[in-house]
């Protein structure tokens, strides 16, 4: 059952979830969550599906959480419920999970974007860890994720100030890896997502594997990991072809 506040469209291997709240910026509630959360799941049970796109209708990515929305509801239970299962779910996809930030993300709707696996953004975007403005603390993983994406001096500066950034701004911290022009951002971000799906599913999912374990793994943990699944990713089918393939080119 579906509410309506995440739109799914399939092309090919990828899977588009677009937040719609438009009128709302995109802000977070219960439900939207709940709803992201099992297509999320969903997805990754779908064999045919090996990218996931990430995005919002309208002006923004999201404004984070939606404040009428509160209800009374403590923050605890809040996060507990609704974002820490949320920020797990992407990080764990089998999935390669792309944020197209088409807008503003701000807030936890910056941190939610920033946990999938490569961040995209169009050049009208702008991204606020906006917490501090309120009071509060940078939360859906923000305060893990920051000091790993951009140092911790620059992780400091983003929560302490609130600031606004510009896509290329956040481009240049190391948060987007593209920024893309408006009119065409769209159709570079699916251009992306289908190249990514044409790739090797096993060596993309062991690639997820390896590089997540590596921020809690020393050196020589992360070397024996590696040789673990290179050779898994050697035994493939995948990996055997394209050998034979490139012998052929040099061959010809």
């Amino acid at each position: 059952m579906t509410s309506g506040l995440i739109r799914r469209d399939v092309s090919g291997a990828v899977l588009t979830l677009t937040l719609a709240r438009a009128d709302k910026l995109n802000a977070f509630t219960s439900a939207m969550l709940r709803e992201l959360r099992g297509a999320i799941s969903e997805a990754g049970e779908t064999p045919a599906l090996r990218v996931l796109v990430l995005t919002g209708e309208g002006r923004a990515f999201s404004t984070g959480q939606d404040l009428s929305a509160l209800d009374g509801d403590d923050v605890n239970a809040i996060l507990a419920r609704d974002y820490e299962p949320l920020v797990l779910a992407l990080m764990d996809s089998p999935l390669v999970t792309i944020a197209a930030v088409n807008g503003t993300a701000l807030g936890a709707g910056a941190n939610i974007a920033l946990s999938c696996d490569i961040a995209v953004a169009a050049e009208r975007a702008t991204i606020v860890q906006a917490f501090v403005r309120i009071g509060l603390i940078p939360d859906a993983g923000g305060t893990w994720l920051l000091p790993r994406l951009v140092g911790l001096r620059n992780a400091m500066a983003l929560a302490l100030t609130g600031d606004s950034l510009t896509a290329r701004e956040a481009q240049g911290m190391g948060l987007f890896y593209r920024v893309f022009p408006d009119d065409r951002f769209e159709a570079e971000v699916m251009a992306m997502a289908q190249a990514i799906a044409g790739r090797s599913p096993t060596a993309c999912r062991l690639i997820k594997q390896s590089l997540r374990a590596s921020l809690g793994n020393d050196l020589p943990t992360q070397l024996t990991l590696e040789a673990e699944l290179q050779g898994r990713a050697a035994e493939t089918d995948e990996f055997r072809d394209a050998v034979k393939a490139f012998l052929a080119r040099k061959a010809s």
